[in-house]
């Protein structure tokens, strides 16, 4: 069989992970043209992930899958051109929010699958024009990038959740923490970047929409700016009547954590409280804790990238689809108001039987 040709757009540093990835770790695909706005950086990629760069002869040059790299990664300077590419079965977006829109129309027009880092869109209602172009094509083409719901511990906690041993789940707590953010990292960016996340899996886990969010802004640490509201806490009120709450803290200080309890009608369950070796000795406990979500969510992304390129080459998603990211984009832009006023907001969604038949 031959590997579906993958082409990314962005190339910072999720871009550049998934490129590593898509190389060195996963089978039945092959990196062939990279774009980003930064053309050096761009050019320096693709010249580490060619083989015969590093004098390696193509024909011995394999990742873990067994399949042969790319003689070459190219790299396009107009990401419309290398979606459009004929040598391109298939892309990964991890260019900035503001530019998902109109690459993924583009993905769309030339039939291309992909995986889009979120946020599927700047706001709901070009989520939702993304949505229903999709639609009218008959087929799915999109997945979105929340990779948490491929995680191990939220996969095993989602099915627990579904088996119904511990009865109706009734909240969910989640803690979001960041060892530290750019100084450019602005209060909404909180809320849309990374509250986003939560967004998702307490949607995933409670198979059910948020119909209204709050989000509170305690007082601020003294190590940001002006203006930036860290941390923040939200509420989020769910279809059943179930709630969920996050705390989302981006210059944390300490590490990488991600954390998420299940509260339920017999028992709880709790994941995230730490990886590796958690040793209790000489009166001290603890274990490590990761620098960023690149370390503690790898093997997710691993398996994300992975299922995508399998159901690609079926011809379909196996992940969280446009309605998935265009529902998330949704809860954000009233998250954004709740942040602005500090009331409660409802979320406009779009009655999805009518939009999806």
């Amino acid at each position: 069989m031959t590997d579906l040709r993958v082409g990314i757009v962005g190339v910072g540093v999720m871009g550049a992970d998934h490129a590593e990835r898509v190389v060195r770790k996963t089978a039945g695909a092959r990196l062939v043209a990279v774009s980003d706005a930064d053309a050096g950086r761009a050019e320096a990629l693709a010249g580490r992930l060619s083989p015969r760069s590093a004098g390696e002869p193509a024909s011995t040059a394999r990742h873990s899958g067994g399949s042969a790299y790319a003689e070459t990664v190219r790299v396009v300077e107009d990401p419309m051109d290398l979606i459009a590419a004929d040598d391109v079965d298939a892309v990964i977006l991890a260019s900035p929010g503001f530019a998902h829109a109109e690459q993924l129309f583009a993905c769309l027009e030339h039939g291309k699958p992909v995986l889009c880092e979120k946020p599927l869109t700047m706001d709901a209602a070009s989520a939702l024009r993304v949505v229903e172009a999709e639609h009218k094509l008959g087929r799915q083409l999109i997945q979105v990038g929340f990779m948490r719901r491929f995680d191990p511990e939220y996969a095993a906690l989602k099915q627990l959740l579904d088996s119904g041993d511990l009865g109706r789940t009734l909240l969910l707590h989640n803690v979001h923490r960041n060892k530290s953010a750019a100084p450019t990292f602005r209060s909404e960016m909180i809320v849309r970047d990374s509250m986003v996340h939560e967004v998702d899996v307490a949607r995933w886990l409670f198979g059910e929409e948020i119909t209204r969010i709050t989000v509170h802004t305690p007082a601020p640490t003294s190590l940001v700016g002006d203006g930036v509201l860290d941390p923040q806490l939200a509420v989020f009120e769910l279809a059943n009547g179930a709630m969920a709450d996050v705390e989302v803290f981006v210059n944390f200080q300490v590490g990488y954590e991600v954390r998420c309890e299940a509260v339920a009608e017999r028992g709880s369950a709790t994941i995230g409280l730490g990886s590796g070796v958690f040793t209790r000795a000489g009166e001290r406990w603890g274990g490590t804790m990761p620098a960023d979500f690149r370390i503690r969510f790898e093997q997710a992304y691993d398996i994300e990238v992975q299922r995508w390129v399998d159901a690609t080459v079926r011809g379909a998603i196996d992940g969280p689809s446009a309605w998935d990211g265009y529902a998330a984009a949704a809860v954000c832009e009233a998250g954004l108001e709740s942040l602005s006023t500090g009331k409660p907001v409802d979320v406009a969604l779009a009655d999805r039987s009518k939009v999806l038949g």
